[in-house]
């Protein structure tokens, strides 16, 4: 326990007051966990092995998710300078109105990110409040915390995201139940979230700062464009639409597979698979792109370049903060957090909810939290059960995961890219009221849980 204290410790140091780059911060703090944990080992090479598994750590994380940022990043460039993205917020405001633009898009964020990565969505939605804000002259702020609150909460409790997937399949719920039930608790926290952010956008100004590849004159140039100008509203939609309905048909396909024949069902877990989805996507993005501003495919490769780059970024900071989180693993740290657990007397509800918060705290990755306390409390509650139904414990979990969202976490680093929120910004706002949307959730679970312990 003095190990990991110790690397949180130096991440934070590092970043906060030395401002190294936050791969390297988290490449060194991995490092550092892996050799402590490696001076208690036997053997000649151990610290070497300690090394080579936090490189070959960092590079199970990239082949996940590397394809998919470098995708969607380019999905975001094409949505913007074809005009797409505006096309949506015209819509979206026309729709809604511009004084609830807030709520609609805290529905946006909840609804995309239950079938879709995170980083994703973020990537893909956050040049959209970037636009309104351009549109409207206020409120970015608050357009950014909704969006970021929206799909915090759907990818921390609603399956098929991966962290509720695979706790409602580990502690054998219904999936269609753990959906249901997973819309259910989030919309009191999204509605506190919402709250949350108003409050911080009236007595914080941030405004639209450039951000590498989407500069202020080139958001105002597309913002005044005439209505005609922009792409119709069916293609303007279809890059985010087209992975979500693929990915989601994917993760359903599993409840009516029986009924489906083979090669269908092949087809679909095919097209569904994130990687292909967001590659498709990305080409239809990229078609949009090509058709409006009436280039060539050729000229339209050019412009790859810098998405790309900028994603590689992203990409480093998630593969370091994966390598941390699976050495903060390898260090038997759930291990330890079990054994003390094991000596109190504690509400299963609530114990689910502190070790998933301790864990996300201290390594960052939520996934990683919820898979680790699924674990151990799975080994905790034994034949006995838990005493309230699962599906509170899996609730608790994933609002558990997402307490104290900070630097170590690379949906913040994602966040802060591509919104041109500072560090310091996202502490005193987004850290705050994702934490407050992590207790709301606790007490939310608490209180039905004893209400309704087994439905």
């Amino acid at each position: 326990m003095s190990g990991l204290a110790l690397s949180v410790a130096f991440i934070v140091m590092a970043i906060a007051v030395f401002r190294v780059h936050a791969f390297f911060a988290l490449m060194c703090s991995a490092m550092l966990v892996g050799l402590m944990h490696a001076v208690g080992q036997s053997g000649d090479q151990r610290f070497v092995k300690a090394i080579e598994l936090v490189m070959t750590e960092m590079g199970s994380t990239a082949s996940k998710i590397g394809f998919p940022i470098a995708v969607a990043a380019v999905i975001g460039m094409c949505l913007m300078e074809s005009g797409a993205a505006d096309k949506i917020i015209r819509r979206f405001i026309a729709a809604v109105g511009e004084a609830r633009a807030g709520l609609a898009l805290l529905g946006c964020g909840f609804t995309l990110c239950a079938p879709v990565f995170y980083d994703t969505v973020m990537l893909l939605l956050l040049p959209l409040a970037r636009a309104l804000s351009l549109r409207t002259g206020k409120n970015y702020l608050l357009y950014v915390l909704v969006i970021c609150a929206g799909g915090a909460i759907s990818n921390g409790i609603i399956p098929p995201a991966p962290g509720p997937l695979f706790v409602a399949e580990s502690l054998k719920i219904d999936l269609g139940m753990a959906i249901l039930a997973g819309v259910a608790f989030g919309i009191l926290p999204a509605l506190g979230a919402y709250a949350a952010a108003c409050w911080f956008n009236s007595r914080m100004v941030v405004p639209v700062r450039e951000i590498p590849g989407s500069s202020l004159e080139s958001l105002s140039a597309i913002a005044a464009r005439p209505e005609g100008e922009l792409p119709g509203f069916a293609a303007a939609v279809a890059p985010v639409v087209l992975p979500v309905v693929l990915i989601g048909g994917a993760s359903f396909l599993g409840l009516f597979r029986a009924q489906v024949p083979v090669e269908v069902a092949m087809g679909i877990e095919f097209l569904g698979n994130k990687n292909v989805a967001l590659f498709l996507a990305g080409l239809v993005a990229m078609a949009l792109l090509v058709r409006q501003k009436k280039m060539g495919w050729r000229n339209a490769g050019k412009t790859l370049g810098h998405p790309v780059e900028t994603a590689g970024v992203i990409i480093l900071i998630v593969s370091s903060g994966g390598a941390y989180g699976a050495m903060i693993k390898h260090s038997g740290v759930g291990e330890a957090i079990r054994t003390m657990a094991g000596e109190h007397t504690i509400h299963y509800v609530f114990l689910a909810w502190a070790i998933s918060a301790s864990i996300r705290a201290v390594q960052g990755s939520a996934t990683v939290a919820t898979i680790t306390a699924v674990g151990i409390m799975q080994s905790l509650a034994g034949t006995e059960g838990f005493g309230v139904h699962p599906i509170y414990i899996m609730a608790a979990i994933g609002f558990g995961s997402k307490f104290l969202n900070w630097m170590n976490d690379s949906g913040f680093w994602v966040v802060s890219r591509f919104s041109g929120l500072t560090q310091g910004e996202l502490l005193r706002s987004w850290t705050i009221l994702v934490s407050i949307v992590s207790v709301l959730g606790l007490i939310e679970v608490a209180v039905v849980s004893s209400l309704f312990p087994r439905f």
